[in-house]
């Protein structure tokens, strides 16, 4: 078989392989603590269901307009504009099927072969995998742990930026590290955009996956709306993970080439799907807020037990649904220094299935303390007192 050079630039989330060993683990007969992937074990809120089946039975099963049905274009352009005080309309909306598409959709439309991108490290691997699949050259920057989250690493930022670089990718409210940037750091993001002649792909993925406070978003600060697109999912907010609908929200000119791509990728986002999720948009809100008091006590049980473990340290993160505990004292009472080595005693001796930093990106230069990763979206709170009590076991013995 001839498979094109460029599939070997192609890199993957090793998340699932996590999954697998898990899965594999579990069918010998061992309980498993499944606290590897960011899915969600909550039921989708039962009138977005409902206005999905009546979409369907109202003949709302064929193709749709490629950047989605005005209805939801328009709604989500109000739902956004309020929540981020910009004022964005339908035409600055293209529906996607996922958060994901626009990751792959944003690179196509904005870089060249060559151009340098600056992306998080430890973060989403497909940001690294797309910018090299697509030709360019990826640039990490990574986070320092600050008094109560983590913080980005400006002069990464920084002393990397080059004439050739063109874009960076910003996932504030971050996934793996739950990271929220300061005011401060916005700003100082914001010269270097004005300054470069930078554009930004904003992943948003978590906006409204907050337990307290207000999210902020990048593109709300002066001059940032014009050079800025959203990644919008409604994934997490309504537990539609599975559903697969999304948006890229910016400049007009930017998202009429989205929509260009979606006609040659996709065609269209399922229509039927859309019209339920302006329910979700316009409904009742007592479900999605059942969501977030279910994922707060989730996170708050999670986090007092593992800073009670030996070795362990953990923020408490007021947004996502994702911890990122240091772990450097643990591996040295147990005696081990390779993540997977670790994550794999981990996994059998208390049956908790974790990823580790090296899920997200390859090591910086210079990193000396090791972490893992919790997601406590798919597990229940008795589950996670249970598994993650048995690892403090495994970890204090």
């Amino acid at each position: 078989m001839r498979i094109a050079d460029r599939i070997k630039r192609l890199g993957t989330e090793t998340a699932f392989v996590v999954s697998a060993e898990a899965a594999a683990f579990a069918v010998k007969g061992n309980k498993v603590y499944p606290f590897h992937l960011g899915d969600m074990n909550i039921i989708t809120p039962g009138n977005i269901i409902e206005a999905a089946t009546r979409a369907m039975k109202d003949g709302k099963t064929g193709y749709c307009p490629n950047a989605g049905i005005p209805g939801l274009r328009e709604t989500l352009a109000a739902d956004v504009s309020a929540s981020h005080g910009v004022a964005y309309t339908m035409e600055n909306i293209a529906i996607q099927p996922g958060g994901k598409p626009t990751i792959g959709k944003f690179f196509l439309a904005l870089m060249n072969p060559g151009d340098e991108v600056l992306y998080p490290n430890p973060g989403y691997p497909i940001y690294e995998s797309q910018i090299e699949f697509h030709g360019g050259t990826a640039l990490p920057y990574g986070y320092n742990e600050g008094p109560e989250n983590f913080l980005l690493d400006m002069e990464a930022i920084e002393r990397q930026i080059t004439p050739r670089t063109k874009l960076l990718v910003l996932n504030d409210l971050q996934n793996p590290t739950s990271a929220e940037c300061t005011m401060a750091e916005l700003e100082r993001l914001a010269e270097l955009v004005r300054d470069h002649d930078l554009y930004v792909l904003c992943d948003e993925a978590y906006f409204d996956i907050r337990y307290s406070g207000k999210s902020v978003s990048f593109a709300s600060l002066p001059g940032m709306a014009e050079r800025c697109v959203l990644l919008y999912t409604f994934s997490k907010k309504f537990a539609v993970t599975g559903w697969r609908l999304g948006a890229a929200i910016g400049p007009k000119e930017i998202i009429d080439v989205i929509a260009k791509l979606n006609v040659n990728d996709e065609s269209c986002s399922n229509h039927f799907i859309q019209h339920a999720l302006i329910e979700g948009l316009t409904g009742d809100q007592s479900e999605p807020r059942k969501i977030l008091e279910t994922l707060k006590k989730r996170r708050d049980t999670a986090v007092d037990i593992l800073n009670s473990i030996e070795g362990v340290r953990s923020f408490r993160p007021e947004a996502t649904f994702y911890l990122f505990p240091n772990v450097t004292g643990a591996m040295k009472n147990k005696g081990i220094n390779d993540y997977d080595q670790f994550r794999r005693a981990i996994l059998e001796k208390s049956g908790v299935s974790v990823c580790t930093r090296l899920h997200f990106g390859r090591a910086l230069e210079g990193e000396t303390n090791y972490y893992i990763r919790l997601a406590y979206s798919g597990i229940d709170t008795t589950e996670i007192e249970e598994g993650l009590h048995k690892l403090k076991v495994f970890l204090e013995s």
